[in-house]
């Protein structure tokens, strides 16, 4: 006698998706441990990650310590004015809006197409303050009312590398008219030996802010491998003692350099100009495998 069929035979996952945007090929992949979760990927990068059902769940390292700087960036739970420069699946966006209710957000994400993807498979919540324009991430910045926001994210890659034009000192003064007095600036960087873009970055923040901070893995810092480094800037001092006990918490924990330590890992490097920037360099394929 045959066996019947159970019918509550577990029901099969979210299938992934896969779209051509103007930066290349978009995947969402699902999470297999979280029902609800995606990993975006740009040409087989991982660029983010959402858990629609728990927006405040930061899966990258990078993300993670982006999300302890818009943790400490006003008390806890009061509403921010923010802006985002590049979008990806929109994923610190969310976690502003729920982290901190009634923020008024924009994004600024030149690659219209992936919007319109991100936002038909990964739904934003309707009562999220939250505008996203298409285009480029300086002229939107641009766009932005003079001392209108709380706090700057800079997370912008075309080809997994930052567009030289948003690596300048000229560009930081687009980031400081924007912001408040006090307003924060953050900016996600990726470098490897020898660490000369890295180095150049924190030697044009220091030209701007007088305050800054790098949170990193200790092995990125010291040259050994490629990864990700996120840059604090602001005005006024930054709460430097909460964000390394954050940053040595995680999953990853991460060391935060700061004062005369992280001016002295520049090297001597000199700010970067409109007239001199590079794009930041591409990361070895091993990374992503």
């Amino acid at each position: 006698m045959a066996k019947s069929r159970n019918p509550r035979r577990k029901q099969p996952g979210p299938e992934p998706v896969a779209e051509q945007v103007d930066g290349g090929l978009a995947e969402l992949v699902p999470d297999r441990d979280r029902p609800r979760a995606w990993t975006l990927l740009l040409d087989g990068a991982p660029q983010s990650h959402v858990d629609l059902d728990d927006p405040a769940y930061l899966s990258f390292e990078y993300q993670r310590r982006l999300g302890h700087v818009i943790d400490l960036a006003a008390p806890p739970g009061k509403p921010v004015h923010a802006v985002h420069l590049g979008g990806g699946a929109l994923t610190l966006a969310r976690y502003v809006a729920a982290t901190r209710p009634r923020s008024t957000q924009q994004v600024v994400e030149r690659d219209a197409a992936l919007v319109q993807l991100v936002r038909r498979e990964l739904p934003l919540d309707p009562a999220a303050r939250i505008r996203v324009r298409s285009a480029d991430a300086r002229e939107g910045l641009g766009k932005v009312p003079d001392g209108w926001a709380d706090l700057v994210i800079a997370d912008v890659f075309s080809g997994a590398r930052t567009p030289a034009h948003l690596t300048s000192t000229e560009f930081l003064d687009e980031v400081r008219r924007a912001l408040k007095p006090g307003g924060v600036y953050a900016a996600n960087l990726a470098d490897g030996p020898p660490l000369a873009h890295l180095r150049g970055q924190i030697a044009t923040a220091a030209a701007r802010f007088a305050e800054l901070a790098l949170v990193a893995d200790p092995a990125v810092l010291r040259g050994k491998r490629f990864g990700n480094a996120v840059l604090v800037a602001r005005d006024l001092p930054l709460p430097v003692a909460e964000l390394t006990r954050r940053a040595a918490s995680d999953p990853h924990p991460a060391r935060v350099e700061h004062g005369k330590a992280l001016l002295d890992f520049t090297g001597g490097a000199a700010p970067v100009t409109d007239a001199a920037a590079v794009a930041s360099p591409a990361p070895p394929p091993s990374v992503f495998h």
